[in-house]
């Protein structure tokens, strides 16, 4: 017999309950087993069918190749590929036949159909159709027009093509000749809605006014808002055109002076002391001292002269603390100065000035004739009027023509703006020109360094020059002897002790000498005839703008 007790039966009812429940999970587990079987079966089919049909899209395109985004690390200065590039202003018939390759903004995007669209690029001034049309022959798709156009405007585009000439003349380009799209990359998207249109920004006058007249009612960008998104607003033909004239402008001067014996200069922009010659100057402090931003060059340029120079000029920005919010001022602009020795009289540096100006008036209208007719297709002017010798008045001469015409002016004052303008349409009536010299005016009405006439010291040897009735340069013979200096700084309210190193600089041996300042700005809208000085100014600086 065994030692140990048999073991007890179990109850009847337990056994069959656990039975019942081993079964029911071996069946529930059975039936999600095979139902997660097939729901793997379908996915894996799903999947397999996905990968199958992957590689046939791709397939789908064999020209995928020629288009598309441009990877940034492609535009990171990865490779310097040998590639020529041709410039769209460099477009013309003589390359009709040759394949190029331009890079440009998207100016215009326009669908046809699903196999044909036109992009108009543009470069600087000079805009180029490109014609996309799907072709096996050409390796363009579908799909290559698609993309084509669903580049946002303004995006920065390269195209590959053949130059072709169109059947008809092109109407909304600067070049009369197509491009046979081969290849279009996008190197960088512009964002899908742009502060501003260009098609808005290039309006003329004579547009908002025709389309009023057929009740239409068009989008003005206004200056501020042209000002705000500068970046944008630079882009339009108008603009182009007029920073171009400015440099060319620029140049001339420096040209022009440079063939007189000029040497240029450049003189510090951050002086001692907290005011120049009491004008309204921007102040701040410089290592504990008291200084300011120059407001002109003009007492360095003396000093140059004292310095044995001769002749010297300086292209260099000009601070103006003014609160002058008019349509020709600005607190920060570009400064056009020259100074030079006097060997009998101050006609000496308006011979100068006539020379110059006539030169650059002359140069403009024979090699900027593309820019000048941008310009005037948005804002429309006039040819400037001037004379082979430019005319010079004296300022009895002017006063007198004004109240003869009916305009008092306040006994040995300066002119205001009014009075200039209506001189200026007066002396291009009686004379043929709206460019021309006033001189001898009032000393009271002078800066403290300007020399007295010899017969009548209320009188002083300066002048101003104006261009279509408004000024754009004042000159004078300086003060060169010390002691008259000092006595017409104080009688002008200075503290003779701001400016002592500039007035002991004449005690060393000066030389009579006499100069003009003139600002680029106001010469460029002048000659265009604008109405704003803040159109002739890259990005403006007013009392009310310091951005962008």
């Amino acid at each position: 017999m065994s030692s140990e007790p048999a073991p007890a039966p179990a109850p009847a009812s337990a056994s069959t309950e656990e039975l019942e429940a081993d079964l029911s999970t071996a069946t529930i587990s059975k039936k999600q087993l095979k139902k997660d079987a097939r729901k793997a079966e379908k996915a894996g089919k799903a999947s397999q069918r996905q990968q199958q049909q992957q590689p046939q899209a791709e397939e789908a395109d064999p020209f995928a190749a020629n288009y598309g985004d441009v990877p940034v690390e492609e535009i990171q200065s990865k490779v310097i590929s040998g590639r020529t590039w041709t410039d769209i202003g460099d477009l013309d018939e003589a390359a009709a036949g040759r394949s190029v390759l331009i890079r440009g903004s998207a100016q215009t995007l326009r669908p046809v159909s699903k196999k044909m669209a036109f992009v108009v690029l543009r470069q600087s001034m000079s805009t180029v159709q490109c014609v996309l049309v799907a072709s096996a022959d050409a390796g363009v798709s579908t799909q290559m027009v698609r993309f084509a156009t669903s580049l946002s405007k303004e995006s920065i585009v390269d195209v590959e093509g053949v130059v072709t000439l169109p059947k008809e003349p092109l109407k909304a380009t600067t070049q009369q000749v197509e491009i046979q799209v081969r290849k279009v990359y996008c190197i960088n998207r512009a964002i899908p809605t742009l502060p501003i249109n260009l098609e808005d920004a290039v309006r003329s006058e004579a547009e908002f006014e025709k389309a009023e007249q057929n009740g239409e009612k068009l989008v003005r960008v206004l200056q501020d808002t042209r000002l705000n998104y500068r970046a944008i607003d630079l882009r339009t033909p108008a603009n182009q055109a007029i920073f171009r004239i400015q440099c060319h402008v620029e140049n001339k001067f420096r040209e022009f002076l440079f063939s007189e014996n000029f040497i240029g200069i450049h003189s510090p922009k951050l002086i001692g002391g907290s005011s120049e010659g009491g004008a309204s100057v921007f102040k701040l402090e410089y290592n504990g001292q008291p200084a300011c931003l120059a407001q002109s060059p003009q007492l360095y340029k003396q000093m140059s002269i004292c310095g044995g120079f001769g002749r010297v000029f300086e292209v260099g920005p000009v601070f103006r603390a003014e609160k002058s919010n008019t349509h020709r001022h600005l607190c920060e602009f570009i400064g056009l100065d020259a100074e030079m020795e006097i060997k009998e009289h101050y006609f000496e540096v308006c011979d100068i000035i006539d020379g110059l100006f006539v030169a650059i008036f002359k140069h403009l209208n024979e090699n900027c004739q593309k820019e000048l007719e941008t310009i005037n297709r948005q804002y429309p002017f006039e040819p400037l009027k001037y004379l082979e010798k430019t005319l010079k008045l004296t300022y009895e001469e002017g006063i007198k023509m004004l109240k003869e015409a009916g305009t008092e002016i306040e006994p040995m004052g300066d002119l205001n703006t009014e009075a200039e303008k209506k001189l200026g349409r007066l002396v291009k009536e009686k004379y043929g020109t709206e460019f021309f010299i006033l001189y001898q005016y009032p000393l009271a009405v002078r800066p403290f360094y300007t020399m007295p006439c010899y017969d009548d010291p209320a009188y002083s040897n300066s002048f101003d020059v104006f261009i279509r009735g408004e000024e754009i340069i004042s000159g004078a013979q300086r003060i060169h002897m010390p002691e008259l200096l000092r006595k017409r700084a104080i009688e002008c309210g200075i503290d003779a002790s701001t400016i002592a190193s500039y007035i002991e600089s004449f005690s060393y041996g000066a030389p009579p000498h006499g100069g003009f300042g003139v600002g680029l700005e106001r010469v460029v809208m002048l000659f265009c005839a604008l109405n704003n000085i803040r159109k002739t100014s890259l990005f403006p600086r007013d009392p009310q703008r310091l951005a962008p």
